[in-house]
């Protein structure tokens, strides 16, 4: 899956310069531009600005041209490409994997999401339309909600609007993993 080709193609389709995009999504013309040429593995959040400023869902993104299937079975030991946003700038604070590859179109766009052990900075805060449901797997997850600290613990769950800011980081022993789901109106 090579989302900077997306960006890139879609972008150039609707004949769109770098610059109009920047300016469409708030997003910078070096940024975006690492995106398109697969430097740099954008967070949800900023995937999400980018599929509104072209104007798709963001499964768009993680969908292929022969994906027809009325359902997905993932088994666990398949690999559908883990997503991490390489360099000094990396630390989003998670990588993610789509667990639903192979439909289009899809209401909702499900993860498997691993979080980064590290200390919290509100650098990891992120927010965007929609809402997301967390249930946490393994290990234990520090959940920032705009003012909130919360501790989640596997086997917890959180539903929340994402237009607030949030951000998480495993803290313990384990890394925390967690199936994400995540809803926009596309």
């Amino acid at each position: 899956m090579k989302l900077g080709e997306k960006v890139r193609g879609l972008r150039q389709e609707q004949r769109l310069t770098l610059q109009a995009l920047a300016d469409m999504t708030g997003l910078s013309k070096p940024l975006l531009s690492q995106i398109e040429n697969d430097q740099v593995t954008p967070p949800i959040a900023t995937l999400l600005k980018i599929a509104k400023g072209l104007k798709v869902g963001i499964h768009y993104f993680f969908e292929e041209a022969t994906d027809r299937q009325k359902f997905v079975l993932t088994r666990g030991e398949q690999s559908v490409g883990t997503q991490r946003r390489p360099g000094k700038d990396a630390a989003q604070g998670y990588v993610y994997k789509p667990l639903a590859p192979g439909m289009r179109e899809k209401k909702v766009e499900p993860f498997l999401v691993e979080f980064e052990e590290r200390e919290w900075d509100n650098s990891l805060f992120y927010s965007h339309e929609g809402v997301e449901f967390l249930y946490i797997l393994d290990g234990e997850l520090e959940f920032h909600y705009a003012e909130e600290v919360m501790r989640l613990m596997p086997g917890d769950s959180i539903y929340y609007e994402s237009s607030e800011p949030h951000g998480y980081v495993s803290v313990g022993p384990t890394r925390a993993r967690a199936v994400a789901v995540l809803y926009t109106k596309g």
